[in-house]
């Protein structure tokens, strides 16, 4: 995995090992980037599921002025910040913090933060032909807290993949979506 765009472009970044964390292809990342273009330039970005942190980190490299990342899991933390350090990212633009994004979607939006970009690509759920999807993705869909934290115009980026039929239940519309084999990426924003 590697930074695609911006001052580190092609720079590799470390990766968590196991199949529970869905890496982000650089193909996909960059067709994200690509949509969002300019937008990305001086915005507050939210990473969620952040595993190695390289959704993030790539905004902060194409002039997001502040990016937070969400991991629950203490050695993926370690090595997000092993690859912010890498890359020279200050402090006070990234930040990576260790804690549910449920729980932290909430504190969120109970302090009031907002963000222009909210980045989610969390372990996959299973095929759900003919039920409701269950997955992560679909319970941060459902989620009472994720449109308040998205700033007004703010988009809400999330993955998952085809098998994943997800439910918009007219909280969001959809702006855009980009598919890349099984992965589907849905920028997404609130009604």
């Amino acid at each position: 995995m590697r930074v695609t765009g911006g001052r580190y472009g092609r720079h590799i970044l470390r990766s968590p090992k196991g199949f529970e964390v869905p890496p982000i292809s650089d193909r996909v990342k960059q067709a994200v980037f690509n949509s969002l273009g300019e937008r990305i330039v001086d915005a507050r970005a939210l990473e969620l599921f952040g595993g190695s942190a390289a959704v993030s980190l790539e905004a902060v490299r194409r002039g997001c002025k502040a990016a937070l990342c969400i991991e629950l899991f203490r050695r993926r933390v370690e090595l997000i910040r092993r690859n912010a350090e890498t890359l020279g990212c200050n402090a006070a633009v990234f930040r990576v913090q260790i804690q549910d994004a449920f729980l932290a979607l909430g504190q969120l939006a109970h302090a009031g933060a907002q963000f222009d970009i909210i980045f989610s690509d969390p372990p996959y759920g299973e095929r759900n032909d003919h039920h409701r999807s269950t997955s992560l993705s679909q319970k941060l869909l459902d989620n009472e807290s994720l449109p308040r934290v998205i700033a007004p115009d703010g988009l809400s980026i999330l993955g998952h993949t085809r098998r994943d039929r997800l439910d918009l239940a007219g909280r969001w519309r959809e702006v855009r979506v980009l598919t890349h084999g099984d992965k589907v990426m849905r920028l997404l924003q609130g009604t």
